[in-house]
């Protein structure tokens, strides 16, 4: 998992999966996990999901024959690459914290 920084629509994409979910779904839950702040575009979204199928961080679920739908859900390898990337940020916050605790003064 080192040497991989997530982008914040992967991230929350990643964190929607938990549940399987479809594309429109995954891009309501996107934008309802981050307060509003992300709105994936249909190609960010399909362009991800294919990077991360190819990582195995996700996996497609089985669909019915008449559903053009297809429900992706996260993989073990997925959790593990939230839990590096929430380690990452933690530790940017905790450095960040510790100079500009100087700034204050």
């Amino acid at each position: 998992m080192e040497g991989f920084a997530l982008t914040e629509a992967v991230y929350y994409i990643l964190l929607s999966l938990e549940k399987p979910l479809h594309g429109y779904g995954i891009m309501q839950n996107t934008e309802k996990l981050s307060g509003g702040r992300l709105h994936l575009a249909a190609g960010t979204l399909y362009g991800a999901l294919t990077t991360l199928l190819e990582r195995h961080w996700i996996e497609a679920l089985g669909s019915e024959a008449s559903s053009r739908k297809k429900e992706y859900k996260i993989t073990p390898l997925g959790r593990q690459a939230v839990r590096a990337e929430m380690d990452r940020l933690r530790e940017l916050l905790q450095n960040g914290e510790t100079i500009t605790k100087e700034w204050e003064e």
